[in-house]
């Protein structure tokens, strides 16, 4: 028990990584469950997105009490609420009965930012990006091994994925109640405040962190969108089957694992932050570029490796800038913010994305993309000649 005490950081994984099989064993059952209930393309699309609409709202709130008392009652509380939503989801037997499930678990994955926090409580500042990319590692192979058990569990019956990941999140929280330690910083108590949202103001009042908060938005609207189409385009493009989609995605998940996960640390040690996050700008702007004259297998494959590679060493790059450009007493509350300006754009991404592919075809999602990455890119390079003149003193 003490040695797990000792190492917060595979706490943090191992309990993110548990967590998110439950994700990945819930998502791709969702669609279909809920048309079973007949409903309208809106409801739909409000119950697709309703979880990432309650990250935009809590996330910023749970990280700001994490910094109030503390990181590890917000992770518990957390995923004690996960739990509940997926019990929610097995045994949902209305529209109204999914939408709830999901708007609990939206509120709970506020629990995120929470565990990024405790990365940037345990970590150097040279270390932080390496942290991070545990948390994108996590996410990547909780996508590999959810689908694969959710296909095992709806074979028994359509209760038994909705509580195979109840129980995977309530090991989690065992798991978490057991090993994880308080890392909040001594004497690292934020100040209260009667205005819930005035910690994502006084995040945006720092011009420092608020680029880097719009660049996060940005480029993950332009992957999200991506990432709602893949599975469309394989099929127009390539006449892929649903078994080629799976495994499609599995490999991609197994690729972005691995960059976050292996070469997230030798990189920031090389290039900094700042110009791995403006490399993983020029990498993505390749990869939409390729894709839109994607024509054969072999070019698809070419396609997604700046892709894979560029977003997979800009989300953990961008996390630990904005920590590093952050106050020890508001790490929750700034990392929160951005998980939330992240979470809108898992919202708009895929609304744009699908509704652009079905007018216009893979023009519409990866054009976009495009030039969200094209403004990403310029955001991170303004910032790039900031700083050097900062230390340069021209």
């Amino acid at each position: 028990m003490t040695r797990l005490r000792q190492s917060p950081l595979v706490v943090v994984f191992l309990t993110v990584f548990i967590d998110l099989i439950g994700f990945g064993i819930v998502i791709p059952l969702l669609p279909l469950y809920a048309k079973a209930h007949d409903p309208t393309p809106a409801q739909l699309g409000l119950l697709m997105a309703s979880f990432s609409g309650m990250q935009f709202l809590f996330a910023p709130l749970l990280g700001r009490l994490s910094d109030q008392v503390g990181r590890r009652p917000v992770v518990l509380l957390s995923l004690a609420g996960t739990v509940g939503s997926y019990l929610l989801f097995a045994f949902a037997r209305t529209l109204g009965g999914l939408f709830l499930s999901r708007i609990l678990a939206g509120v709970a994955g506020g629990n995120i930012a929470t565990a990024q926090a405790v990365i940037a409580d345990v970590t150097a500042p040279e270390e932080r990006s390496r942290g991070m990319g545990l948390i994108g590692m996590a996410f990547g192979l909780g996508f590999i091994f959810g689908p694969a058990l959710s296909g095992l569990a709806v074979r028994i019956g359509e209760a038994w994925p909705g509580l195979f990941a109840a129980a995977l999140s309530a090991t989690a929280l065992v798991w978490a109640l057991l090993a994880l330690p308080e890392t909040r910083p001594a004497g690292g108590r934020a100040a209260r405040s009667a205005v819930p949202l005035q910690g994502v103001a006084r995040a945006f009042s720092r011009p420092a962190v608020a680029s880097l908060l719009v660049l996060g938005a940005v480029s993950t609207t332009a992957f999200a969108g991506l990432e709602a189409t893949f599975a469309l385009f394989l099929s127009a493009r390539f006449d892929a089957s649903p078994s080629g989609v799976a495994w499609a995605f599995v490999g991609v998940g197994v690729a972005a694992a691995l960059v976050q996960g292996g070469l997230i640390r030798p990189l920031v040690r090389r290039l900094g932050e700042l110009r791995l996050v403006t490399a993983g700008a020029v990498l993505l702007l390749l990869g939409f570029a390729l894709l839109l004259r994607t024509s054969s297998v072999p070019f698809l494959v070419a396609s997604l490796a700046p892709m894979i590679l560029g977003w997979g060493v800009t989300t953990p790059a961008l996390s630990g800038l904005v920590s590093r450009r952050t106050p020890p007493a508001e790490q929750g509350e700034t990392l929160g913010t951005f998980q939330s300006m992240s979470a809108l754009g898992r919202i708009l991404g895929p609304y744009w994305g699908a509704s652009s592919f079905l007018r216009m075809g893979p023009a519409g999602p990866f054009g976009t993309g495009l030039i969200l990455e094209g403004a990403a890119l310029l955001l991170a390079g303004s910032q790039f000649v900031r700083e050097r003149r900062a230390l340069t003193g021209c």
